[in-house]
C-alpha cells in the first residue's frame, strides 16, 4: 500500500512525479486500513539529505503490506550543515521530542559522514545513542544502513569497525546465507548490492555477539545481518537503497575534488559499475581533465549525461523485497501486539 503525504514535505511529490503512489491525506482518511508509522532518522551529508529521504520512502512505499505508511524524517545534533539545511530541516523534519511524543512502530537509520578516528569521538554519538536507546525500549524494528550499522554494533556490542586497504566502492555480487529467515522470503539467492566505505565489521565479531549473518560476498563481506531475537534490529552494510546513478553521483563529487585540488590523485572508477562503453567515456573525460590541468585551462564538465544511461541496477528488485519482508514483519508483530493489548483490556 502507498505513502501518505501528511505533510508538506517535497518529497512526496518528487515522488509522484517518479510514478510512485502517494496518497493526500484527505485520501488516506477515507480508507479504513490500518497505519504503519516510519521514523527515518536523516544524518547524510547536505549533498545526499534529500535524495535519502527520496530512496528510504520510495522502499517503504513499495511496500505490499495492507497498511498505510506515515514516514518521519527527523535527525540528531553533531551534524554538519549548511545554513540552508538546517532551514530545510526546521521546516520539514520532525524533532526527536515529537518522534518519543508520537511513536513509532519501525525506524530507519541512515548512514553519515564522519571526520575522527573513532565513532564514540563523533559528536552525533550521543544523541545517536539516546535515539537507540529510546528505539530498543519502543519500536518494534530498527533498520540501519553503513555507517549507523557501524555506530550500533559499536554502541550495543563493543565491535569495532576495521580500516580496510582501499576504499570499498563499487556494485558487488552478494548470496544469501540463511534461505529460511523471514526476512528474505521470495528473494533471489545471488544478487548485487552497492557499497561505498573504508571500513569494514567482519562476519567472525558479530556472530561471537550473537548476531545471524543473512547476506554476505566473497568481496565486500558481510552485507546483512540480525539481530539475536531475528527482528529488532536490523544491519546493512552496504547500501540497498541507491539509487542507479547514486555511485555515478560519487564518482563525479570525487573528479571534482580532484580537479580542485581536494585528493592528490584521480578517483577510479566503481567496480563492476560502469560498462565497457562507460569505462571509454569515463577514461576520455580523465585524459581530458589531465591535459586542462597540465595547460592550466578549464576542465571539461563531467560527461554524467552520456554515462548515466549506460548505467544497470541490479539490486532495487531485491531491496524492495527485504524491505517488504522487514516491514511486513513490524505490521505481524505490532498487530499481535494490538490484539494481545485489547484481549487484556476486555
Amino acid at each position: 500500500m502507498p505513502l501518505v503525504a501528511h505533510t508538506s514535505l517535497p518529497a512526496f511529490e518528487k515522488l509522484r512525479q517518479r510514478g510512485e503512489k502517494v496518497l493526500t491525506l484527505k485520501q488516506a482518511l477515507h480508507q479504513d486500513i490500518r497505519e504503519l508509522h516510519v521514523g527515518l532518522l536523516n544524518m547524510m551529508p547536505d549533498a545526499a539529505l534529500i535524495a535519502t529521504e527520496i530512496q528510504f520512502m520510495r522502499l517503504v512505499g513499495s511496500c505490499n503490506q495492507i497498511a498505510q505508511f506515515y514516514v518521519y524524517p527527523f535527525t540528531v545534533e553533531g551534524l554538519a550543515r549548511s545554513e540552508e539545511s538546517h532551514d530545510y530541516i526546521d521546516h520539514y523534519y520532525n524533532s526527536f521530542a515529537e518522534i518519543k511524543e508520537m511513536g513509532l512502530d519501525a525506524l530507519i537509520v541512515t548512514g553519515a559522514n564522519v571526520s575522527n578516528p573513532s565513532l564514540d569521538q563523533e559528536s552525533f554519538w550521543e544523541p545517536l545513542k539516546e535515539v537507540i536507546a529510546w528505539a530498543q525500549e519502543n519500536v518494534t524494528s530498527v533498520l540501519c544502513s553503513c555507517l549507523a550499522t557501524h555506530a550500533l554494533v559499536k554502541q550495543l556490542y563493543h565491535i569495532d569497525r576495521e580500516p580496510m586497504p582501499a576504499k570499498l566502492w563499487g556494485v558487488y555480487p552478494h548470496r544469501v546465507i540463511h534461505n529460511e529467515h523471514p526476512l528474505l522470503r521470495d528473494i533471489n539467492t545471488r544478487f548485487d548490492v552497492p557499497h561505498s566505505r573504508f571500513n569494514a565489521i567482519h562476519r567472525e565479531p558479530l556472530e561471537r555477539a550473537g548476531l545471524t549473518i543473512l547476506i554476505e560476498s566473497e568481496v565486500a563481506g558481510v552485507h546483512m545481518a540480525v539481530s539475536p531475537d531475528q527482528y529488532s534490529l536490523v544491519y546493512f552494510q552496504g547500501h540497498p537503497e541507491y539509487d542507479t546513478n547514486s555511485l555515478l553521483k560519487e564518482y563525479k563529487r570525487e573528479v571534482d575534488r580532484f580537479i580542485k585540488g581536494e585528493r592528490s590523485d584521480y578517483p577510479l572508477e566503481p567496480q563492476h559499475y560502469f560498462c565497457d562503453d562507460a569505462m571509454v567515456i569515463a577514461e576520455h573525460h580523465r585524459q581530458a581533465v589531465l591535459k586542462a590541468l597540465e595547460q592550466g585551462i578549464e576542465a571539461p564538465a563531467f560527461p554524467d549525461a552520456h554515462i548515466e544511461p549506460l548505467l544497470d541496477n541490479t539490486w532495487r528488485d531485491t531491496a524492495k523485497s527485504i524491505v517488504n519482508n522487514w516491514l511486513g514483519l513490524v505490521y505481524e508483530k505490532t498487530n499481535f501486539e494490538r490484539l494481545r493489548s485489547q484481549n487484556r483490556s476486555a
